[in-house]
């Protein structure tokens, strides 16, 4: 900018270069390194160069086009979020899932929407790039499908989510419209439906009959035209779980149904061993690690140090000058001098 006027000899703007050259002459302070000392610190995200970019519904579009598999996982809370994000993850659900393997609760009918929202937002401050979709929890948007916009708009709003997941096939298919009409992505959900399986007798593999294995794919079909961006396949036979995906034009997600779906999802606490011992862990659930050991053994060790009094070691700690602890103990004496002087006068 000055050197565009340098042969000018306005004394305004020779008044002005004056003063930035002598703004400039200051020597800039020196920044002060502060030490955080909270005992709780938070976990923002850093991004790192060449960091993949945002996962939209193009992404996943072009993934399936390609064949090439999508990565779906759970997540519920920030951390876990984290970890899927970091780890590649497309696809990350904040599944109603975590009633059971996150609350202790006997299935997922027992969770709220107002959980999910509270769940989806933690996750949702961690996912920067992975595309986050929510369950709609049983309750939340069976009634009708004003309910259930409703329920996904505040999914959205509050949740932070991309898109949500409800479960049913063709007797959900108008919901679905409705849902996607007011711009909102949704995932299907058909074949063992966890929110329904009191109906169902329980958590049983569907689809081994030819009948149930038409219904499956008519319930694929119809979540399909009434928009839906992909479809979940739950605990359904390989078999039938290939030639339902040859007939969609969009990618099913599965979960027990093989390895010929558009993509697999698995609950993320099954899969990496956060669970205690004894847990019962569906048939198709492959363990990857042991949360649950390692855990123990920090605990454990953790537990041994604080009794011997290992911890907190000297570069556990703060320090104090000698001078001000000087300080602080003649404080201390004369205030206890202070004290007993007051006693014996009263």
């Amino acid at each position: 900018m000055l050197a565009r006027f340098s042969n000018i000899r306005s004394p305004y703007l020779m008044q002005r270069h004056f003063n930035i050259e002598k703004f400039r002459s200051i020597q800039p302070i020196k920044t002060l390194q502060i030490l955080r000392c909270s005992s709780h610190s938070p976990l923002g995200l850093q991004f790192k160069p060449g960091q993949r970019k945002k996962v939209t519904l193009n992404t996943l579009r072009n993934l399936y086009v390609k064949g090439e598999p999508i990565v779906a996982i759970t997540a519920h809370d920030y951390c876990s979020g984290s970890v899927a994000d970091a780890a590649g993850i497309e696809i990350v659900l904040v599944g109603d899932s975590l009633a059971m393997v996150g609350l202790g609760m006997e299935d997922t009918t027992e969770i709220r929407l107002e959980d999910m929202i509270l769940f989806s937002r933690a996750v949702s401050r961690a996912t920067r790039t992975a595309f986050t979709v929510a369950d709609l929890p049983m309750g939340s948007y069976e009634v009708s499908a004003e309910q259930a916009v409703k329920s996904s708009i505040r999914i959205v709003k509050e949740g932070r989510a991309q898109g949500v997941k409800l479960e049913g096939g063709a007797q959900m298919a108008k919901t679905i419209k409705k849902i996607t009409d007011t711009g909102i992505p949704v995932m299907g959900h058909v074949g063992l439906t966890p929110q329904r399986q009191n109906s169902l007798s329980g958590f049983h593999v569907q689809g081994r009959t030819s009948d149930n294995a038409l219904q499956i794919l008519d319930d694929a079909l119809a979540v399909q035209a009434a928009g839906c961006f992909a479809v979940v396949l739950e605990a359904v036979p390989r078999e039938i779980a290939a030639m339902i995906t040859q007939k969609l034009k969009i990618p099913t997600i599965g979960i027990g149904a093989g390895n010929s779906c558009s993509g697999q999802i698995l609950v993320q606490i099954d899969m990496l061993g956060s669970s205690p011992p004894g847990h019962h862990l569906p048939k198709f659930v492959k363990k990857y690690s042991d949360i649950w050991g390692e855990s123990l053994q920090g605990l454990e060790a953790y537990v041994k140090e604080t009794k011997s009094r290992e911890y907190p070691a000297q570069e556990h700690t703060y320090s104090i000058s000698k001078e001000e602890l000087t300080n602080f103990q003649d404080k201390l004496e004369q205030r206890e001098f202070d004290s007993n002087l007051s006693a014996r006068n009263s």
